[in-house]
């Protein structure tokens, strides 16, 4: 059992319980009374069990920018992005929100992994071919959300996978990742 589960049982036996109600105050945002539990289920669902309360600790303050129809499109915390919430109801991550996963998830979790050679491009924001693939989460697909990271274990970007985990690590060229944004390190 990992540390998320032993939190999100905890959490699971508190609302139960009905005596959860410094997280329910902890939920509150910046932009008024509406919740961030939502978009912690989003998390939960896309990313799995726990990866909401990585990317939305309870005790953090965060600013939801919104539609004008009322429906979240980003998610802010300390002025940097976390995430971008889709029409599709999926989100895209932001650098801020890949550290947060990053730290949280063990590896191999949703982690497309290159070397020296691709370091300083993947860095500036370029794309990750499949020849550059080292190793890959095997439960990655196409338009999953990804940590491109190096052997090292440092994140350097994140982006959308464009292959299967199986095709990233048989194809000799191709994109494997689209990257979003690198990190400038």
């Amino acid at each position: 059992m990992s540390d998320f589960d032993d939190a999100s049982a905890a959490d699971a036996d508190a609302d139960a319980a009905g005596d959860n109600f410094d997280a329910v105050a902890a939920d509150r945002n910046a932009d008024g009374n509406r919740s961030i539990r939502p978009l912690r289920t989003v998390a939960d669902y896309q990313f799995g069990s726990g990866a909401g309360r990585a990317l939305f600790p309870p005790a953090d303050s965060f600013e939801i920018r919104r539609s004008t129809g009322g429906r979240p499109r980003q998610v802010f915390a300390d002025g940097q992005r976390l995430v971008s919430y889709g029409t599709d109801g999926r989100f895209t991550l932001g650098i801020a929100g890949g550290r947060r996963l990053h730290r949280a998830l063990s590896p191999p979790a949703y982690r497309v992994v290159v070397g020296d050679e691709s370091e300083p491009f993947v860095r500036d924001g370029k794309n990750v071919f499949a020849k550059f693939v080292r190793e890959v989460d095997p439960a990655i697909r196409p338009g999953d959300e990804v940590l491109v990271v190096h052997d090292r274990g440092d994140l350097l970007a994140v982006g959308r996978a464009t292959l299967s985990a199986t095709a990233m690590t048989d194809f000799s060229s191709g994109m494997a990742v689209k990257v979003r944004e690198g990190i400038d390190e």
